[in-house]
């Protein structure tokens, strides 16, 4: 039989008017959070899947359709542009119409998608809808974190945050050990590889159906008796015994997109983007283009699903301490540090170019980029208010995928001539990347959502 759940009682008058934040601390936290966790935690494992796919998928698909590798990894290309179109166009959808119905819109069309590229009966097929799972996967980026943000008190906020990004590492473990099995398929191992990873997000669509909308967004589109009947269903399915009040009357307006670079946000948006994009270039040039130049100098394991599952297992305690410290020191304090151990990570590889140094400098850089996305996502949603909040994301995200777009640009050609001078390189986007957050006009740590 199970314990008795402990029992809240609110003793003020039905007649006072609450905020959101308070009817949120009234009905606790609990199954209902637990549960939205999970549920955005599977499809961001299988976002992270997808994003990473791409370099074990490329020989096969090669193989399959008799072109060279590079074009192959064109699927790739295409599937960041749908990325970065998704994450923009989701992330404003979110502000104008709701979060759960572009919440149900992104993932639908992560999973058809995602699954269909499995079946593409050419390549020219395969480059579409690789494109709209692009979409997909950025789509859900903004309205997840905005979503999971916005279900959560001041006080719980930035640890969840970061822990749901811990689901990347989750999703890494999971596709270095598919890609092992992929590899007894032959050419179709990107038919499994493409076939599974798209499997959690099709079982997501189904538990999504079963997430209310956003009490924050209810009440600024004027909905207050709305978003107090959400309020007290998370107050049930967290057992506790409350009756939420009403909620204080707010009303939202419509914004442009360009009201992100308005007085009162135009520093915290600049910023912000700055670093989400200059991080992105640092990420792809540490993990992908460093690992192509180390593997040709002998390095070859650091390319090896082995190799991946030890980095994704480093960056787990990574999260840990970056959930730690966002809610202990700050969320600005911790993600400078993290940046910064990540730009003297990435000059140790110049040191000596011996195993020992060449592991230790990569674990090092997992553990410290890896919690630096975590503290960054907890981050970004905090620091714009309702009617913008998934814009901010949304375009936070978009910023991103142009990082990842312009790394081959701006890291490979240098890293393939000058090694030292591209560590140097990388080094310095991290460490401006930490500048622009220090010049981030708000500290979000303790702050009510508006």
């Amino acid at each position: 039989m199970p314990a008795p759940s402990a029992t809240v009682e609110t003793t003020s008058p039905a007649s006072a008017a609450i905020t959101v934040e308070q009817g949120l601390r009234a009905a606790g936290v609990g199954r209902f959070q637990y549960r939205l966790f999970a549920i955005f935690g599977l499809v961001w494992l299988a976002d992270a899947m997808q994003v990473l796919s791409i370099g074990f998928t490329a020989p096969s698909i090669a193989a399959t359709f008799g072109m060279a590798v590079p074009m192959a990894l064109q699927t790739g290309t295409l599937f960041f542009i749908g990325m970065l179109v998704g994450a923009f166009v989701f992330g404003r959808l979110a502000d104008r119409i709701g979060r759960r119905p572009v919440l149900m819109m992104a993932v639908i069309v992560d999973a058809v998608c995602g699954v269909a590229s499995a079946f593409a009966p050419s390549f020219q097929w395969l480059l579409v809808l690789r494109f709209f799972t692009g979409i997909g996967v950025g789509g859900t980026l903004p309205v997840d974190y905005t979503m999971m943000a916005e279900f959560l008190p001041s006080d719980r906020r930035g640890r969840w945050l970061v822990m749901l990004e811990s689901f990347w590492a989750v999703g890494t473990i999971l596709l270095a050990l598919l890609a092992l099995v992929a590899v007894s398929h032959g050419n179709d191992a990107w038919r499994l590889i493409f076939f599974v990873t798209g499997i959690p997000a099709l079982v997501g669509v189904v538990f999504r159906f079963f997430i209310p909308e956003s009490p924050h967004y209810l009440t600024k589109s004027g909905r207050s008796a709305q978003a107090r009947a959400v309020l007290q269903r998370v107050a049930v399915a967290n057992r506790v015994s409350v009756e939420i009040g009403p909620l204080e009357p707010q009303q939202g307006e419509r914004h442009a997109v360009f009201a992100l670079f308005a007085a009162g946000y135009r520093r915290r948006s600049l910023c912000l983007l700055a670093a989400w994009m200059l991080i992105s270039i640092a990420y792809y040039g540490v993990f992908v283009y460093l690992p192509v130049k180390l593997a040709g100098e002998g390095f070859g394991f650091m390319r090896g699903q082995v190799f991946l599952i030890l980095l994704a297992l480093v960056q787990l305690p990574g999260f840990a301490l970056s959930a730690y410290g966002v809610e202990r020191w700050g969320r600005k304090p911790t993600l400078i540090g993290f940046l910064l151990l990540s730009a003297v990570g990435c000059l140790l590889y110049s040191l000596d170019p011996s195993p020992a140094v060449v592991i230790g400098s990569t674990l090092l850089m997992s553990f410290s980029l890896l919690g630096t996305w975590g503290a960054l996502y907890a981050f970004t949603p905090e620091v714009y208010p309702t009617d913008l909040r998934a814009s901010g994301m949304g375009t936070a995200g978009a910023m991103a995928r142009f990082g990842g777009l312009f790394a081959p640009a701006i890291v490979a050609p240098v890293m393939a001539s000058h090694f030292t001078l591209a560590l140097v390189l990388l080094s310095s986007f991290l460490a401006a990347a930490a500048m622009a957050i220090w010049l981030v006009d708000i500290e979000s740590r303790q702050r009510a959502l508006d």
